[in-house]
């Protein structure tokens, strides 16, 4: 693999918050190519442990002289404008690329890049696909927000033209890439922090679709009506797909003891085969639909697809079974958007359980004030729902929204909904609460997954 903006193997970059789970995946494909890296995040993590040892500098705190015979400043969306880091790149002239760009660079190098977009899901389309084409044998470049054991990590370094890769909407940064197959899963409301409203957010997915050249496939969800429009507008091929719509569609779904779907995959009014999942929820029979629907417009053979997503068994954070004490199961899942909370307590609702008890986290100030209602109509599945504090990310509390708001407005639709204000306290009252058959699910993108080691781990 080369990089035409690289050309010196020499060169060294330096990413800021190169502990994020994207940063991180392209850090390593640079190390992997024989460059030299260095990168900074405000705290130590697995994945910072895991690129030092492949050879990175690693810094933990933004420093300023963190910048050591730097030739290009890599950063995130997440960076504010007065990072030291930053500042002292512009000081010195050294180039800076946001982390989108500098992926589209990377992904320029490739023929058949596929990027698969959406609201929710595209970690794990993104990693069912990547199955399909390793049991394909096409030798694909992945780098998915995600740990998959299937790579052992968020990135694999291939050496063919296919290139596998989540493309987010935050920030419009999606529009920065070169997807020859572009996928999208579904379009709502989120990120309204940067987007003005739901029209602005179509129209940014209906740029990132006429980015795909005319010999290119756009994989769209025929079942949601604002991605379906889009396909009016593209000057490529198109795909669909859909339970109730769409060429590549999923009949008679049953839904096993664990919750995970069987079913039948028609194009057109033609069976093609039945398959199985080793993932629940309806959610995923539309991942599973979107992966066929892509691997199928590259001819990659039916064998292959039943195969990969057959041996999928989740990406790590994504409704993840984290183990059992006491008779108790202990899940995990991502979902930080009203839609991906009801996907998750629906499947947990199909998973085995006497009682659902859900530890949500909220996650950025923006989303919560701006999905406030939505995000308290989530929780009707859940037993009892433990509320923990926002988790600010890249914000700051402003004072105008807080968990114990959410709290009030979850109580008035009559869930048994209960405010923590630290872990160590939810902990205390789950050990209490919880019996044998029970079912706990932690929910949100911060650290609420610690919810559960504790619970497993007997911490107090």
């Amino acid at each position: 693999m080369s990089f035409d903006f690289l050309e010196d193997r020499n060169k060294k970059i330096h990413f800021i918050g190169i502990g994020g789970i994207s940063m991180s995946g392209l850090a390593e494909i640079l190390l992997n190519n024989s460059y030299r890296v260095s990168g900074s995040d405000r705290s130590q993590s697995e994945l910072t442990d895991h690129l030092k040892a492949k050879g990175a500098e690693i810094y933990i705190g933004h420093d300023a002289n963190n910048l050591k015979n730097v030739d290009l400043v890599v950063y995130t969306a997440a960076i504010a404008e007065d990072n030291p880091e930053l500042l002292r790149a512009k000081e010195l002239n050294i180039p800076i690329m946001d982390r989108a760009d500098f992926l589209g660079h990377v992904m320029n190098g490739h023929k058949y890049n596929v990027a698969v977009s959406g609201t929710h899901g595209k970690t794990t389309t993104t990693s069912m696909f990547s199955h399909i084409t390793l049991n394909a044998n096409l030798d694909p470049t992945i780098l998915v927000g995600g740990n998959l054991d299937a790579i052992n990590g968020n990135v694999r370094v291939g050496n063919s033209e296919y290139f596998i890769t989540e493309a987010c909407e935050y920030k419009a940064s999606f529009l920065k890439f070169y997807p020859y197959v572009g996928i999208i899963l579904n379009i709502e409301a989120d990120h309204l922090d940067f987007y003005k409203n739901i029209e602005e957010i179509q129209d940014t997915f209906k740029k990132f679709a006429q980015l795909i050249p005319k010999d290119g496939i756009l994989v769209i969800n025929a079942d949601d009506e604002k991605a379906l429009s889009i396909s009016k507008e593209v000057n490529c091929k198109v795909a669909s797909f859909g339970i109730l719509n769409g060429n590549i569609r999923a009949k008679n779904i049953i839904f096993g003891e664990n919750g995970c779907p069987k079913f039948d995959v028609y194009k057109g009014e033609e069976k093609l085969f039945q398959l199985t999942l080793n993932v629940p929820g309806e959610h995923n029979v539309l991942n599973a639909l979107a992966s066929i629907a892509a691997a199928l417009s590259l001819n990659i053979d039916e064998e292959a697809i039943k195969n990969g997503l057959s041996t999928f068994y989740g990406t790590h954070r994504r409704f993840e079974i984290k183990g059992s004490t006491h008779g108790i199961t202990v899940i995990d899942d991502y979902a930080h958007h009203p839609t991906e909370i009801k996907a998750a307590l629906n499947a947990a609702k199909n998973f085995p359980h006497n009682r659902i008890f859900c530890v949500f986290q909220p996650h950025t100030y923006s989303r919560t004030i701006s999905l406030l209602n939505d995000f308290a109509a989530s929780f009707y599945n859940a037993d009892t729902l433990l509320l923990a504090d926002i988790y600010a990310a890249r914000e700051k509390d402003t004072g105008v929204v807080s968990s114990d708001l959410l709290g009030n407005k979850i109580r008035e639709k009559g869930v048994d909904c209960k405010n923590f204000h630290n872990f160590r306290d939810m902990n205390t009252f789950l050990k209490k609460e919880l019996k044998s058959g029970d079912l706990l699910i932690t929910i949100g993108a911060g650290d609420v997954y610690k919810v559960g080691e504790m619970f497993l781990n007997n911490a107090v």
